[in-house]
C-alpha cells in the first residue's frame, strides 16, 4: 500500500509512487565495436524530498567480475525529478535569487492544468554522474510509468562517447522496474540495462 507524506507538494502527486528506497539486482547486456558487455549488478535507488516541488534523486550500482574480491563500483547517480512548467515570479531562482513576487502555494488544480492529451504529466530530469557525465531527460509520467529521452548529454573532454539515453520505469506488483537504453561507445541506441527494485 503507498502512503503519501501529509506535507507531499501538489506538483509530485504523480511522482508519489515513487518516493522510498529501493534495492534490487539488473542484468547489463550491451555491444559496442567488438566487445560485449554484459553481467548482473546490485542496485539501490533512492527519491525523497524536501518539502518542495522536485524529488531528490540518488542511486548506486555496482556488480561482481570474476575473481575480484570486492564488488567494482560502476556508477553513482544524483539528481532532480520534477514536473515540467513554465516558472513564475513566485519561484526562486536563478541561481540564489529569491522569488520576485508572493505566490500562493500550487494547488491539484494547478497540476491537472499540466495534464497532456495523453493523460499524463510532463517530466524534466536532471541527472549528474560521477564520471562527470550531465544528463537533461525529458518525458512523461502516466500513472505507474515514466518514459524520459535525453535532451541534452555534457561530458568532460576526457570522458567516453556517450550520446543519448532513454529510460523506463513502472511499478509492477510492488516492485520499481526499470530499463535503460544508451547511445555510447560509437553504438547506436540500444538496450542496455534493466532491473527490478524492491522498496526497503
Amino acid at each position: 500500500m503507498l502512503e503519501l507524506p501529509a506535507d507531499l507538494p501538489a506538483d509530485l502527486a504523480p511522482l508519489s509512487w515513487l518516493i522510498g528506497v529501493w534495492e534490487g539486482t539488473g542484468v547489463i547486456e550491451y555491444t559496442a565495436g567488438d566487445h560485449r558487455f554484459q553481467g548482473e549488478f546490485t542496485h539501490r535507488v533512492s527519491f525523497s524530498h524536501d518539502g518542495v516541488g522536485y524529488l531528490n534523486y540518488a542511486a548506486t550500482a555496482s556488480m561482481n567480475t570474476d575473481g575480484a574480491e570486492a564488488a567494482v563500483p560502476l556508477v553513482a547517480e544524483s539528481g532532480f525529478w520534477r514536473l515540467a512548467r513554465p516558472a513564475t515570479a513566485a519561484d526562486a531562482g536563478p541561481a540564489l535569487l529569491p522569488p520576485s513576487a508572493a505566490g500562493a502555494a500550487r494547488t491539484v488544480h494547478d497540476v491537472e492544468e499540466l495534464r497532456l492529451e495523453s493523460g499524463g504529466f510532463p517530466l524534466e530530469v536532471s541527472i549528474a554522474h560521477s564520471d562527470g557525465t550531465l544528463e537533461l531527460y525529458l518525458g512523461e509520467a502516466n500513472g505507474p510509468r515514466i518514459d524520459i529521452g535525453t535532451d541534452a548529454v555534457i561530458r568532460g573532454a576526457g570522458g567516453k562517447a556517450y550520446n543519448a539515453a532513454s529510460r523506463m520505469y513502472g511499478l509492477v506488483e510492488g516492485h520499481l522496474l526499470w530499463a535503460w537504453d544508451i547511445a555510447a561507445l560509437g553504438a547506436e541506441m540500444s538496450s542496455h540495462a534493466s532491473a527490478r527494485l524492491a522498496r526497503v
